[in-house]
């Protein structure tokens, strides 16, 4: 039985994958979490094979709460399940230690044939991901500006870029304003650009959001 611990923090596709999950007789969820803390004390209490994660959650979350999991020598195998497409941000989750990369609109039976790959020791992601990927590695040796980027730094650069604020990026992350701000700063310098505009152009034309 392989055991499945959902991280989302919308209760409504918590509730839908725990649904189509438990229609598969080999997979068990032993567990929901809402947030980064809750994992970690999930985690921390009874453990499990594969963790089902969202990447945007509140608090600790994404890459760097993909590093503190991978951390710990009894680590679940870490599949993402994000409403993100981007390249880079795939790229820097698998980095990071997650073995596997779905989209929130891919087929159900493709989300269980991952589970079970990546249970076995495999790796899974997406086939249109990889693609990108490919793009993106192919772009030539020179590194773009966002690569430049600590990981905080770019996942701050990508929601700037989504439309959020300052203020809406601090609570959501549970940071302060001041220390968005300043990652707003540093990150507008490292890629020498001035404006929220110019950040945006600049994703649109390396393809880190849709279009």
């Amino acid at each position: 039985m392989i055991r499945i611990l959902i991280a989302d923090d919308h209760n409504i596709v918590r509730q839908g994958l725990r649904q189509f999950i438990a229609l598969a007789p080999d997979l068990n969820i032993v567990g929901e979490a809402a947030n980064g803390q809750q994992v970690l004390a999930m985690l921390a209490e009874r453990g499990c094979d594969i963790l089902l994660l969202d990447l945007s959650m509140p608090g600790l979350s994404g890459v760097e709460l993909i590093k503190r999991i991978r951390q710990n020598e009894t680590a679940p195998r870490i599949l993402v399940l994000s409403m993100h497409n981007e390249a880079q941000l795939v790229s820097r989750a698998l980095k990071a230690g997650a073995v596997g990369y779905l989209t929130k609109d891919s087929d159900p039976e493709m989300l269980i044939g991952a589970i079970r790959k990546v249970a076995k020791g495999g790796r899974y992601i997406d086939p249109v991901l990889v693609d990108e990927m490919v793009f993106e590695q192919g772009l030539g040796d020179g590194k773009p500006p966002h690569e430049k980027l600590s990981d905080r730094e770019f996942q701050i650069f990508h929601l700037l870029v989504a439309g959020k604020s300052v203020n809406g990026i601090a609570e959501s992350l549970s940071l302060s304003a001041k220390t968005v701000s300043t990652h707003k700063l540093r990150l507008m310098q490292k890629m020498q650009m001035q404006s929220i505009a110019e950040l945006i152009r600049y994703a649109m034309e390396q393809r880190l959001i849709a279009l």
